[in-house]
């Protein structure tokens, strides 16, 4: 019987299966934005299992037999059901035939009594089923052997494939690894390390559920279905034809259903809303500059207004569908019970329980028809996942570092020559970075490449090691081409120390030990005393055994990169290539780092890549690089006086060095010079959206978040009690439409026992028009429910997010410096955390309610009718509301758990995948795929755990309802004879428990997306409640009336609170008098542009003070200090609006007329260029001005500084990035801006800074020189040095 309650919570589970799905296209569609299309499907469903061994195939032929069995126990079970409804109705007739005084029993057959005058042949042989207690054991002895044949069948079915399943997953994944670490380095380059790792974990358990339980489920909803109808035919089918015709309304309203759902009409409508955020966030300095604030919240929320208007149409349109399907399925009851009832009495062709056996047949076999869908989109995404991973898994390498293959030479000298090498990377093939280069390295010397970056040095090291192969000419050691040679032992030659030197998360001793397989203590020692490590490893507590963290983050630079050395030397290697080796280290580390390379060099070839002229001048050759190609090549003097590339690197260099002995780690030339291996980062990081990195860290550290009260979250949903009133109405009516559903349903069974056919009939008539009431009250109900929850979810989403990016944009700049805050994460945060936050409330409620009313009204029901037999069923309810949540729990899968199981497998891909060109260098790959096989160990046996617990609990949920239903009827006979209680009410209460129980469990199982709604909301809560240092919109701090714009700093120290290691500024003091121009010229990363931002407080010092007309910075209220600046930075960030509205945003704070514009452009020199335009003002710039050029970009920016009237200019390198004529053009715009005004000026080019009252010249955060332009030339210093040799001052 109980399928009949399958059927009612049949739509409900349907409409929630498609709910989750639709959130999951949701998430995809927000992360997937960065690969265009989901891969094509080039897999075969059965090319999943080319992995499988006979076993596996022997393990799935049984479960795929098991589940062909157990999916046939459900109609097997309707027969019984059938025939035990015929045995109680007949009891009835027959109780009712012998209400009348007229007939009496003689020898178990009823008879008219001898002395009543009558017809007196007519002898009614209907053996009375005295015993129907007997009966009923036997019918109960049915449902418990079909019970516990399917706990077994479903128990063998499920264990059998997860097994098989868990084997062929594990292979997949040991070939999966061991082939991509034996990749070439290209395609690392043109994969992103991230994307990898996903594609281990995600979509190798994409396959998993392709080929595990899944498959199983599958062919036995199906084989149920397949019986289901067999039996309708069989047994009726005419009536059968009847619900057939019925059904296409209910496919048509699913159908429409999922396509409502997955229109992702409001992650469009959200898109523009969320274009806004990502434009503002990223571009938040600009922002505040402009006090842009509160304008940029209000255009976000007019943009949010068509995402809520989605949202509710969704709810609507929700509700709607899920209103007409029940009330299709009301009306198909009607139906298929009035036309079954003629069948039954006028024609007499059926019992009562062949007409449900084929009702039930059908409904049973289209609900799993159904249900078996959800299996479809695995297999789909199986083999989508897989297409990869096995082109992965048969592709080729290039340069295979684990092949056999390959000379190994007997003796090596260690020359090494270029031939005419022309390279570029895979993934870039459009950038040549060697060009002919030829280079001859001799044994036994010391060789240092110098350039600019990008100049090929690290890239000719890297062909070297043959990392790459060159596209055309060769690379050669001692003569013979190094293609020709064993990849193993050719990078077992060389040891390696690069500018990042990565530790690997062990101990020191291991780590050292990578450098050659086998090494004893002794040699480590000795390798650690060369490089200088020795002391400092013995002076930590644990010496040799001390954990250096992940990728050493337990250990200082210097550390680190001795540590790296030892581990080179270890290889006692013929060729040493130090790339930038000590560039990141401070001078103290660098002194030791440098004695200990020296120490080592003796006797070996090595190339040395630097910067530092104290790392080049002792080498034996200097070679300079300049675009691919070796330009010159000699001794330190000779190339000093060619004046060429090397000359410029070292005039440069020595003036920073004379100005401070105070070193700090930022390094003059270095000019932050990423390593290739960043660089190649940098590559890939355009092709994957930055967001999804942070995220992923995001929700680490955010699991510590307590989930936020639900009385908080109710709270910023208050405004909307009405709509959340009628929703729990309606939601209240649904929930009693179950319970009331079991009330007809077992009249019509009382209405065949009526033996006065026209009572009968009518009877009949009544309740199926009663039917399409309750069919229609829960049309509207539902509709209603649909409509009031999604108007107050969507309410609430867009009050959330509103109020978020509000707090977002009042947060300090510093706090947007964190990688946690980038645009990319934040806005992904607005988008899906606050529409997550609706789960917990509207939705939440209503599901709430629901359940409630089922069970209250289910519940009293039964009692009313019968308590005795009530108290029997509920024994087995928390079994039946278990066996429902677990089952809606089936459908989500166990993925989560195999997650946890494989992390420590995956941080050891993870730390192999993202140092591939150490492990590759280090020739270590072999032993990493063997500790990752290792570690698969034990999630493949937690899998096999599991598989035995799963099926158990697969079976359990499967054969409860079963045993239910035996107990109830066995008991329900037993009352029927003993307390005459009417056969109607027996299966009046069981259906009404059974159908509310599942339903419980249903809800109950609803709860993750709760649990994740309190998560979502305390990350908001958490940004709402942090105070900044900084605060935009606090009225708090001085204001004054005549503001001059006299500057000082005093004594400044600052460091970045993202990177506090490294020092910006160190005590900076330099003052400017109103009026007066200030310009500021120094190295890059010498703090420049630090002390603008200090200035506009987008930061405060560490120490000292700012003091702006004798005000102290930080006591100053900000959006007043903010709109007395104005700034022009150098790549100045327009918005994607209109010119006019661009400089409108100068100031924000007042409504801007036309005239004023124009009056701005003028001074910008602007308003001729705009004027030709064909739209002139009203022109879109494009987003971040790209329709614009560099020149005209700048001049708007000018405008817009101008049009604030502000005291104080800011002109950040403001004309660096443009070519002579519109510097021009822009310079004149600027030098009438600045008349007046208090002004800085940061710039590279001589001709913008002659005419400045005071040139400060900065090195290292410290001021070297001040004065005006003549003063500091006659100085003969850094500044004098910098104008003579024309140099560009970066």
């Amino acid at each position: 019987l109980y399928k009949s309650f399958f059927l009612n919570s049949g739509p409900t589970s349907a409409n929630r299966n498609h709910d989750s799905k639709g959130k999951v296209s949701n998430k995809k569609h927000h992360i997937v934005q960065g690969d265009p299309e989901q891969p094509a499907i080039r897999v075969g469903f059965f090319q999943l299992f080319r992995f499988a061994t006979g076993k596996d195939m022997l393990m799935m032929a049984v479960g795929s037999v098991c589940a062909v069995l157990h999916g046939s126990a459900q109609p097997l079970m309707l027969l019984v059901f059938g025939l035990l409804t015929d045995t109680f109705i007949d009891y009835d007739i027959e109780l009712n035939e012998l209400r009348d005084e007229r007939k009496e029993c003689v020898n178990n057959t009823v008879q008219w009594k001898w002395n009543y005058t009558g017809v007196q042949d007519l002898t009614l042989p209907l053996n009375l089923l005295l015993d129907i207690e007997h009966e009923m054991t036997l019918f109960a002895f049915y449902y418990v052997g079909i019970g516990v044949s399917v706990f077994l069948l479903g128990y063998f079915q499920i264990s059998m494939w997860v097994t098989a399943a868990a084997r062929q997953i594990q292979l997949i994944r040991k070939m999966y690894f061991s082939k991509v670490m034996r990749m070439e380095i290209g395609w690392f380059d043109c994969t992103s390390v991230g994307e990898l790792n996903t594609r281990m974990s995600d979509d190798i358990n994409k396959i998993n559920d392709a080929i595990a339980d899944q498959v199983a489920i599958f062919v036995q909803r199906f084989t149920t279905f397949v019986c289901g109808f067999s039996i309708g035919f069989v047994k009726g089918w005419k009536l059968t034809l009847v619900i057939i015709a019925a059904s296409p309304l209910i496919g048509v309203g699913a159908g429409l259903m999922f396509v409502a759902k997955l229109t992702g009409m409001e992650l469009q409508a959200y898109a523009k809303a969320g274009a806004v955020a990502d434009e503002v966030l990223s571009s938040i300095r600009t922002v505040a500059a402009f006090g842009g604030e509160r304008k940029e919240v209000e255009r976000y929320d007019k943009n949010l207004i068509s995402a809520q208007r989605w949202g509710i149409r969704k709810g609507i349109i929700m509700g709607f569908f899920t209103g007409y399907m029940w009330l299709i399925i009301f009306l198909c009851y009607a139906l298929a019970f009035w036309y079954g009832s003629t069948l039954v009495i006028d024609t007499e062709e059926y019992t009562p329980g062949t007409l449900l056996q084929v009702f039930f047949g059908v409904l049973v076999a289209a609900m799993n028809l159904g249900q078996a869908s959800p299996c479809l989109e695995a297999f789909a995404a199986g083999r989508g996942a897989a297409t990869i991973i096995y082109e992965t898994i048969d592709r080729e390498p290039e340069i295979d570092c684990l092949s056999e293959a390959g000379y190994k030479l007997d003796h090596v000298k260690g020359d090494i020559e270029f031939h005419n090498v022309t390279f570029y990377y895979p993934s870039r093939p459009e950038v040549k970075i060697l060009d002919q280069l030829s280079v001859a390295v001799k044994s036994g010397e010391t060789t240092a490449f110098v350039g600019p970056s990008g100049a090929g040095k690290s890239t000719a090291i890297q062909l070297i090691q043959r990392f790459y192969d060159p596209k055309e000419g060769m690379v050669t050691i001692d003569g013979h081409d190094i293609r020709g040679l064993n990849i193993q032992w050719l990078r077992s030659l060389i040891g390696i120390v690069e500018q990042e030197p990565v530790l690997f998360a062990t101990t020191i001793a291991e780590n050292i030990r990578y450098g050659r397989p086998g090494v004893s203590m002794e040699d480590i020692t000795t390798a650690a005393k060369e490089a200088n490590a020795y002391n400092f490893i013995m002076d930590l507590p644990q010496k040799f055994n001390t954990l250096v963290g992940e990728g050493g983050g337990q250990m200082s630079g210097g550390q680190k990169q001795r540590i790296a050395i030892a581990r080179a030397l270890v290889r006692n290697p013929r060729i040493l290539l130090l790339d930038m080796a000590t560039s990141a280290l401070d001078n103290e580390s660098e002194a030791i780092v440098q004695e200990a390379l020296d120490k080592v060099r003796v006797g070996r070839t090595t190339i040395s890549i630097a910067h530092r002229l104290s790392t080049i001048k002792n080498a034996d050759v200097i070679v300079g690089f300049e675009h691919g190609r070796a330009v010159e090549r000699g001794k330190h003097n000779e190339l000093l006086d060619r004046k060429g590339v090397y000359f410029t690197l070292v005039t440069l260099q020595s003036q920073g060095d004379k100005s401070q002995d105070m070193k700090t780690s930022e390094e003059t030339i270095c000019l932050s010079r990423a390593s290739i291996r960043q660089r190649s980062r940098s590559q890939l990081s355009n092709l994957v959206p930055e967001s999804s990195v942070p995220i992923a860290g995001d929700l680490k550290e955010d699991g510590l978040v307590e989930p936020a009260p639900v009385a908080r979250i109710l709270k910023y949903n208050s405004p909307e009690w009405p709509y959340m009133l009628f929703g729990s109405l309606g939601a209240a009516v649904n929930g009693g439409v179950n319970p009331v559903y079991s009330l007809l349903f077992s009249q019509i069974l009382a209405t065949f026992a009526i033996t006065d056919t026209v009572a009968q009939r009518n009877e009949i008539n009544g309740i199926c028009a009663f039917f399409v009431m309750v069919g229609v009250v829960s049309f509207f109900t539902q509709m209603l429910q649909g409509y009031a929850f999604a108007k107050s979810g969507e309410l609430l989403t867009r009050r959330l997010r509103r109020i978020g990016f509000q707090a977002m944009l009042g947060q300090e700049i510093g706090w947007f410096d964190d990688h946690r805050n980038s645009p990319g994460a934040l806005t992904t945060r607005l988008a899906t955390d606050a529409s997550q936050v609706q789960g917990a409330t509207g939705s939440q409620i209503g599901m709430i309610v629901n359940s409630l009313t089922n069970i209250g009204v289910a519940i009293i029901m039964s009692f009313y009718f019968s308590w005795k037999l009530t108290l029997l069923i509920l024994c087995f309810l928390p079994f039946i509301a278990l066996s429902g949540g677990f089952q809606a729990k089936m459908l989500t899968g166990f993925a989560k758990q195999d997650k946890q199981a494989m992390e420590a497998a995956g941080q050891i891909s993870g730390e192999a995948l993202n140092n591939i060109r150490t492990i590759a260098g280090l020739g270590k790959e072999r032993s990493f795929v063997e500790t990752y096989v290792a570690h698969l160990d034990a999630p493949y046996q937690s899998a096999l755990r599991k598989a035995n617990v799963y099926g158990a609990c697969y079976g359990f949920t499967q054969c409860v309802v079963f045993l239910t239903n035996g107990a109830s009827f066995r008991f329900g006979g037993y009352l029927v004879e003993q307390e005459g209680l009417h056969f109607s009410l027996v299966f009046r209460v069981i259906s009404a428990i059974v159908t509310s129980g599942t339903a419980l469990g249903r809800a109950s199982s609803y709860t993750p997306d709760y649990a994740k709604a309190k998560i979502s909301a305390a990350r908001f809560f958490q940004l709402l409640d942090r105070v900044p240092p900084i605060s935009v919109y606090s009225d708090r701090g001085d204001k004054w009336n005549n503001f001059k714009g006299n500057i000082e700093f005093i004594d400044c120290k600052f460091t970045y609170p993202t990177r506090p290691d490294i020092q910006v500024l160190n005590g900076l003091n330099v003052s400017v008098k109103p009026g007066q121009t200030l310009a500021f010229v120094g190295s890059s990363g010498c703090g420049k542009s630090t002390s603008v931002q200090l200035l506009e407080r987008f930061y405060d010092p560490d120490h000292g003070r700012v003091l702006i007309d004798g005000h102290d910075s930080t006591r100053v209220n900000v959006p007043f200090l903010r709109s007395q600046i104005g700034i022009v930075s150098q790549e100045p960030v327009l918005f994607d609006c209109s010119i006019a509205e661009n400089i409108k945003y100068g100031d924000n704070l007042r409504e801007i007329s036309m005239n004023e514009v124009i009056s701005a452009a003028k001074k910008a020199q602007l308003h001729d260029f705009v004027m030709a335009l064909p739209e002139k003002y009203d022109t879109n710039v494009g987003s971040q001005g790209s329709q614009l050029s560099r020149g005209q970009k700048q001049r708007i920016a000018i405008a817009r500084a101008i049009i604030r009237n502000p005291k104080i200019l800011l002109l950040d390198e403001a004309t660096s990035a443009l070519d002579t004529e519109s510097e021009k053009t822009v310079q004149e715009a600027l030098d009438k801006a600045r008349e007046g005004r208090t002004c800085i000026v940061i710039a590279h080019r001589l001709s913008t800074i002659q005419n400045s009252d005071i040139i400060a010249v900065m090195s290292r955060g410290l001021l070297i020189e001040k004065g005006t332009h003549d003063q500091l030339m006659a100085l003969n210093g850094a500044y004098y040095k910098l104008v003579t040799t024309g140099a560009p001052i970066s």
